[in-house]
């Protein structure tokens, strides 16, 4: 008997983009990519904390490089990816919110969110597609959705509206681009403690309310984003498409 043999979750030869890449989930999927053997361009608008990450990322012998880049803005991105694509791996983990009661959003604060979440995330993930298909290249499209792709939420409604359309385009992507042997996910994380939103942990009622909600009964950490960033990023994942991955602590369980 041959025993069947595990694919490998190593990335080595691969080129990855990171956009959002500066801080918390980004930063944290970077390094995973990077210590597993990509070559990491993280992409962010902060140009100047993008070189310091890097700086650390080579010195811990991982190959990285810093692009200024606004997702938000379609046109630049575009040219861009086409410049200097083809990536292998895509993560998007650029996007925003801006928590109100839904009879309180303002045309800015929905303007803002879609622009980013859904518009920048739609047509970058379409750009990094174009060049793998102009090179017949296959690939692995990440975009970091949200529990909240799945739920609803007190004062998320359109946080909540921009992440299930995240969640619509990329399936729509994934059958179609299935054939090029392009794969398109999501992971839809539960709440993070990253430095954006510590002062939400910090609020005593919401700390509880969000720890009950999450079965294991503890909130996230960006450690715990980077081993399924490597999984569907790796040939571990070769069948897997169209799909969120929940690393949500249980909390769309019920």
């Amino acid at each position: 008997m041959i025993l069947p043999k595990t694919p490998s979750f190593r990335l080595d030869g691969k080129r990855a983009l990171v956009a959002g890449a500066s801080s918390g989930i980004g930063l944290a999927c970077a390094a995973a990519l990077g210590e597993a053997g990509a070559e990491v361009t993280l992409a962010a608008r902060r140009a100047d904390v993008l070189n310091d990450i890097v700086s650390e990322m080579t010195a811990a012998g991982m190959s990285a490089r810093a692009l200024r880049l606004d997702v938000a803005d379609v046109a630049a991105s575009r040219t861009t990816i086409a410049e200097l694509g083809p990536f292998d791996i895509l993560v998007n983990s650029a996007g925003l919110a801006r928590h109100s009661p839904a009879r309180e959003t303002t045309e800015d604060d929905f303007d803002a969110a879609t622009d980013l979440n859904i518009k920048g995330a739609y047509f970058l993930t379409q750009a990094v597609a174009e060049g793998l298909i102009g090179a017949g290249k296959p690939g692995s499209l990440i975009n970091i959705s949200s529990q909240m792709a799945h739920v609803g939420g007190v004062d998320r409604a359109v946080y909540c509206a921009t992440k299930h359309a995240v969640e619509g385009f990329t399936k729509a992507m994934a059958i179609e681009w299935g054939k090029s042997g392009i794969r398109v996910n999501t992971i839809c994380p539960t709440f993070i403690l990253t430095d954006l939103t510590r002062a939400t942990f910090e609020q005593h009622d919401k700390r509880a309310w969000i720890e009950d909600k999450i079965k294991l009964g503890r909130v996230g950490a960006v450690e715990d984003i980077m081993g399924a960033v490597i999984y569907l990023a790796s040939d571990a994942a070769a069948m897997v498409t169209g799909t969120a991955l929940m690393v949500d602590g249980g909390w769309t369980a019920e």
